[in-house]
């Protein structure tokens, strides 16, 4: 007892030593640390990582009046009206800043997770963010651009690989170089827990694109009861499949893809109908939607609205109706994808296998881009990761931002079981094929 006691003491004040040379930026005291030690230890009180440690140490004097959103509680600080980052105040020395991101690169050079939360729910790019260090934070970001990359890459050499090795896969688990310890295309755009509860105090890992605690069955879903209110769309278990705050930005989304009448149009993924009402709008000489729920099924059949010879309903998972529609050969000036309980892998999916055999010479196509939306971070990791993987499957993309308006949660959410958007700008993406 009194061995382990020691130990513990040992441990602790090791920890100390790696958190006070990354707030101090000493560079060669903490090398010699982490020959020994991890990046990753946490204070025990604060749940600051040496990452936290390095970041918080260039706090401006003046950051608390002008603090930043992160979209990650209602207990955040007043956004700034403009929210973009502008860097520090100028209250902090510019070689303090460097230092820090010096001593950050090497944190993370030595396996330091970008997605660690503190007692305060805030990963370190969270707290850069909030302090409006913008340097720091453009490091952070990249950091779980790499991580989250990388986890892609070992999922395709793990399907390589075979089956022969799951039993292996699921032993070891998938912490480590990437230190992102969750299976990196498990988690959906919109849908489902996403995550720990702002203020949780335990030091988890922040979301990420994946989240082994995320519910993800999309058979269950299509197979259970559905909660219909003029506002919102919720599935049996009370998660947001569709709300109508969504509708600016569903509007906005039509009238890019579709400004002007005569198109041919696919919407993947009902809902609602609010992107397929303007759809309509535009007068489109076909528009087909694929959805695979049957309660939503059985309420578009009896709608008038969607009974036009114009509009072609494929009732089924897109995965099985999209083979059939290629097969008889129709092209498509205008595709929309949009579905629930699935996984940002079925989204790859779609835009790497499928896009291409339904999307016409000079067609544009979108998607609602909602990865990671409830962490300002996550959201711009993770569109840094699709745009990446979009580019690879021969698209090229534009960024429309659109202004999304404060929800107050006992109003907007009440009845949801986990708000599924945070942020106050979305960020509208148009897919064309690279020229």
């Amino acid at each position: 007892m009194e061995t382990d006691s020691v130990q513990n003491h040992e441990r602790e004040l090791q920890t100390q030593h790696i958190l006070l040379a990354a707030s101090n930026h000493d560079l060669k005291s903490l090398g010699t640390l982490l020959r020994t030690g991890s990046a990753n230890v946490q204070d025990s009180d604060t749940g600051f990582t040496p990452l936290h440690a390095a970041i918080a140490a260039c706090e401006p004097l003046s950051s608390s009046p002008k603090s930043i959103s992160n979209g990650i509680g209602a207990n955040r600080d007043t956004p700034k009206e403009n929210s973009d980052i502008k860097g520090s105040d100028g209250d902090e020395p510019e070689g303090n800043i460097a230092a820090a991101a010096t001593t950050v690169k090497l944190l993370l050079q030595n396996g330091a997770i970008w997605n660690d939360v503190d007692a305060n729910d805030e990963t370190p790019g969270c707290l850069a963010r909030r302090l409006g260090l913008n340097e720091l934070y453009e490091i952070m970001v990249d950091a779980g651009v790499r991580a989250e990359m990388l986890l892609n890459r070992l999922d395709e050499y793990q399907i390589l690989r075979g089956s022969e090795d799951d039993e292996d896969k699921e032993d070891e688990g998938r912490e480590g170089a990437a230190g992102c310890p969750e299976d990196s295309d498990s988690i959906p755009s919109k849908s489902l827990d996403q995550g720990p509860d702002p203020g949780s105090s335990s030091h988890e890992p922040a979301i990420s694109l994946s989240d082994s605690n995320a519910p993800l069955n999309n058979t269950a879903y299509l197979s259970s009861n559905l909660f219909i209110h003029p506002t919102k769309l919720l599935d049996a278990s009370r998660n947001g499949i569709m709300m109508s705050w969504e509708t600016p930005i569903m509007e906005r989304t039509a009238a890019i893809l579709a400004p002007s009448s005569g198109l041919r149009i696919l919407n993947v993924g009902h809902g609602m109908g609010i992107i397929d009402t303007f759809f309509q709008k535009a007068s489109p000489t076909a528009h087909h939607i694929i959805e695979a729920h049957p309660i939503i099924l059985a309420q578009m059949r009896t709608n008038p609205a969607w009974s036009s010879p114009m509009v072609t309903i494929h009732a089924g998972k897109w995965q099985d109706v999209v083979p059939n529609i290629i097969a008889q050969g129709q092209l498509f000036d205008v595709i929309y994808f949009d579905t629930f309980a699935e996984d940002y892998s079925a989204l790859r999916d779609f835009f790497s296998d499928f896009v291409i055999g339904l999307l016409d010479e000079g067609g544009k196509w979108g998607f609602f881009n909602g990865l990671g939306a409830d962490r300002q971070i996550c959201y711009d990791v993770y569109g840094k990761v699709v745009e990446m993987d979009l580019f690879e499957a021969g698209f090229d993309t534009e960024w429309t931002t659109v202004n999304v308006p404060e929800m107050k949660d006992d109003e907007e959410w009440e009845g949801v079981k986990r708000k599924y958007w945070a942020l106050r700008e979305y960020r509208l993406p148009i897919c064309r094929f690279l020229v």
